[in-house]
């Protein structure tokens, strides 16, 4: 065989093996892509857990976490260019987060890079007193606890209201929060909450209104939550109250006269109760007391800047729930005999076998 007809199977034999290299590394690379394709859009199993992603952790860090957390889904390498081609690598945020056996890959990282992080949730509800409220604080999950070592006065500073007391002073509705915020910051967020619902109801307040500013309208407020649960009987509480202090006199509203007793109410008023003077004894002062006694919730606030308008000056329990309300001083004694005699009754019935 010449030269030339060597040269010319040996080229041949190049250009096949060459082809068959090429058709070989595309194969290998479809086979690839296909893998990494399927990598990142098959849920990673196992178990729920969750992942913190730590203050300047970058990409290797938060791959080890997954790995730690029981993540076993793809290599290193497919993470890195998962976030690559998401365009995500240095968009690790901060946070505590949430991992499912059903996300994907493509979902841990978006959820990672976009920082929608767990959120807790907090609900003050209407009717709380502060005390009530840093109790229900300390059981709080995934919350640094700081008010325990923090006084009513040292609160307020540091929300920056140093002449106010906290009661009252915080809106009650439901609040998110993440792991590691702090009981001072949720309580920041409520009492901005309560400033704006307060200016709110103060500035679309009826023009009728006798109130002289929105701390004694979040003072009545507080009063009329605590005296009914019932929404309807709010705002002709308020109005009750209201003509009481137009005319001179007491309010003479339990729920205050509760409040002065502190922690030495029992769970039961008595006449002897009503006569122990304290600034909160609507009973034995006039007007409404220092501050509020409950935190009120948005429709206490607007049924004390709207009081119902009317002629009763008494309101007595009708023992379904409700209230009676009277323009008299004989219709209210009257209301409130029934009303002892409802009671009397009821215990009676309870007492037989």
């Amino acid at each position: 065989m010449t030269d030339q007809p060597k040269r010319s199977l040996f080229r041949r034999i190049v250009s096949a093996f060459f082809k068959l290299l090429v058709l070989a590394v595309l194969v290998a690379g479809g086979l690839g892509y296909v893998h990494f394709r399927r990598f990142t859009t098959t849920p990673v199993g196992g178990a729920d857990t969750r992942i913190e992603i730590r203050r300047g952790e970058a990409l290797t860090g938060v791959v080890k976490g997954l790995r730690d957390a029981g993540v076993t889904a793809g290599n290193d390498v497919e993470w890195q260019l998962l976030a690559a081609k998401m365009g995500v690598r240095s968009k690790m945020q901060v946070g505590e987060y949430a991992i499912t056996a059903s996300m994907t890959p493509e979902q841990i990282l978006r959820d990672i890079a976009t920082g929608k992080v767990i959120q807790y949730k907090f609900t003050i509800v209407e009717g709380w007193n502060m005390r009530e409220l840093r109790t229900a604080l300390k059981t709080a999950p995934h919350l640094q606890h700081l008010l325990e070592a923090t006084s009513d006065k040292a609160l307020m500073q540091q929300l920056g209201r140093p002449r106010l007391q906290p009661e009252g002073r915080f809106l009650p509705e439901t609040y998110l929060y993440t792991n590691g915020s702090t009981d001072i910051q949720l309580l920041h967020r409520a009492a901005a909450a309560m400033d704006k619902a307060l200016g709110n109801a103060w500035d679309h307040r009826d023009p009728t209104l006798t109130l002289k500013s929105p701390d004694e309208a979040l003072i009545l407020a507080s009063i009329v939550e605590k005296e009914t649960a019932q929404a309807d009987e709010r705002p002709k509480i308020a109005g009750v109250f209201v003509r009481r202090l137009q005319q001179g006199m007491k309010l003479e509203t339990d729920p205050s006269v509760i409040y002065g007793l502190g922690g030495s109410y029992n769970g039961t008023i008595t006449r002897h109760d009503l006569i122990v003077d304290t600034p909160y004894n609507t009973y034995t002062r006039f007007g409404l007391p220092p501050t509020p006694i409950a935190m009120p919730g948005l429709a206490a606030l607007r049924a004390a800047t709207h009081p119902e308008p009317g002629s009763a000056l008494f309101f007595v329990a009708s023992g379904n729930g409700g209230h009676v309300f009277s323009a008299t001083l004989a219709e209210h004694n009257v209301a409130v005999a029934r009303y002892v005699k409802l009671q009397r009754e009821k215990k009676q019935q309870q007492a037989q076998p």
